[in-house]
């Protein structure tokens, strides 16, 4: 019988033999069916932990009090991550979307997430160390990648770790369906407007971020 587990995303035997050679003491992994499970709870200590003696190939959340690892991103999501950030540098200068930024999400700010991009006043995350307070911040944004856990993690989990985190607005960049989402307007732990637009329409992300996004070139990295 399988025990009382947590997740994680899809990983290599390879990635898993050093993540778990590192891991602490009292953490004990398996690995079954391409995922690698907690045998049992952790805490956000312990989380951190195993999150700082990680290898570089393994990019590791905890997300709705579940492990994860997040994918590596690949051409077209890095090219989709640069054409924001272009957009957001010509029309906002005097902000900064900070790519792979460890944030304090979630009620309590127990949840823990690496953003794909995090939206703030230039010099905001000086001194700031793996995981940063939200307080402050303007957008947190995701790029979906195609693995088996993109629907639950960026789909369901982020957008109330996100609205519970106080975080003005997400925007997600969907691969899958050739869609960009925006969610504002968070209160009482979710966000209370979600627009979703198609690629190649013009979408505006509303106050505080106010930048208007001409999405016709994201057609380009479809896949």
């Amino acid at each position: 019988m399988t025990p009382d587990v947590d997740e994680y995303s899809q990983m290599s035997v390879e990635d898993f033999e050093e993540l778990a050679a590192r891991a602490p003491r009292h953490v004990k992994l398996e690995f079954l069916g391409g995922r690698v499970y907690s045998k049992y709870p952790l805490t956000v200590e312990d989380f951190e932990e195993l999150e700082r003696r990680a290898p570089e190939t393994v990019r590791l959340e905890y997300i709705n009090g579940k492990l994860e690892v997040k994918a590596v991103p690949d051409g077209n999501h890095g090219e989709i991550f640069m054409w924001l950030l272009r957009q957001c540098m010509q029309q906002r200068p005097e902000l900064n979307l900070m790519p792979e930024r460890g944030i304090k999400a979630e009620a309590y700010r127990k949840g823990r997430a690496r953003t794909d991009g995090f939206l703030a006043p230039v010099g905001h995350f000086k001194g700031h160390r793996e995981w940063s307070e939200t307080d402050g911040a303007l957008m947190a944004v995701e790029i979906t990648s195609h693995d088996r856990d993109t629907d639950q993690r960026d789909r369901v989990d982020k957008p109330v770790g996100y609205a519970e985190a106080d975080i003005p607005v997400y925007l997600l960049i969907d691969r899958d369906n050739n869609t960009i989402t925006v969610f504002s307007e968070p209160k009482a732990g979710r966000y209370q407007r979600v627009d979703s637009h198609r690629w190649g329409t013009t979408v505006e992300i509303p106050a505080p971020v106010d930048i208007t996004l001409d999405t016709e070139d994201i057609k380009d990295y479809a896949d």
